[in-house]
């Protein structure tokens, strides 16, 4: 065969063998639907954004934040990625920053950094199931969504919106997490999430979270560009809108150190 015909079955094989087949169990295709999801997003090495985060309590009154989030790609197979973010608005939160690295099965390491108080504090492990800065977001929220941090169940296919999604449980295997599973609806096109349903330590629903308005960046990496979290417990909501993303920009470890927020007192 030529290098032609021979490319041309190399893919047709690599194609076919990405493709569930009927006799995996619900829980091998739950976890080939969430392996998708990541191989999608690999490469893209560091990034910087911009955000307004609305707050709204349950009789609709809202108050608006302003902060940006710097992210770094890790490969290391034990580590998940590392991100900073920075409070710009309003005055009484301005200079807030919050470190966060991931680890895939030990607790993550996270720190706040309170300029009021001018001191670093870190986060304990049990207490990572807490709302961020009084948001509907907690802070395990916040963190890069590694395959391995969750044992998976696919559930069915069915209609979101225009598309058509696979939709799945997934369970943490953190043993501190504030939720005991999660319900996901992601694209059966390009494999991103289209909705989460979390579900409490009780199992009852607490909070679901739509993902919106995506884009793509260097012809390859898609982002939401707006997450809407409502409190089915509470009524009270939180929508994050992004803007102003900016990649490859040269970040590095030194970026995400907690020396480095001891340097912003």
């Amino acid at each position: 065969m030529n290098n032609l015909t021979t490319a041309a079955i190399a893919g047709i094989i690599l194609c076919f063998s990405a493709i569930p087949t009927a006799a995996e169990t619900p829980e091998e295709k739950g976890r080939w639907i969430a392996e998708q999801t990541d191989r999608r997003d690999l490469g893209w090495g560091d990034s910087e954004v911009h955000l307004t985060m609305t707050l709204r309590n349950r009789e609709g009154q809202s108050s608006i934040r302003k902060l940006s989030i710097a992210s770094l790609e890790v490969d290391e197979p034990k580590l998940g990625d590392r991100s900073l973010t920075l409070f710009d608005e309003p005055r009484d939160i301005e200079g807030t920053a919050f470190l966060s690295h991931t680890r895939i099965l030990d607790p993550d390491d996270q720190w706040l950094y309170l300029p009021a108080l001018k001191r670093v504090k870190r986060i304990s492990s049990q207490n990572k199931s807490g709302p961020f800065v009084g948001s509907e977001f907690a802070y395990e929220d916040l963190v890069s969504q590694e395959v391995e941090r969750y044992t998976y169940k696919y559930l069915r296919d069915e209609p979101c919106g225009d598309r058509t999604c696979f939709v799945s449980e997934r369970f943490p295997v953190y043993e501190h997490s504030g939720y005991t599973r999660q319900v996901t609806w992601v694209d059966h096109t390009d494999f991103q999430p289209r909705k989460v349903e979390y579900y409490d330590r009780k199992g009852d629903l607490l909070k679901v979270l739509e993902l919106v308005e995506y884009r793509q960046y260097l012809g390859k990496y898609w982002r939401a560009h707006r997450l809407e979290m409502v409190n089915h417990q509470t009524g009270k909501s939180t929508t994050l809108a992004f803007s102003d993303y900016s990649f490859k920009l040269g970040l590095n470890d030194g970026d995400f150190r907690k020396s480095r927020l001891e340097r912003l007192r």
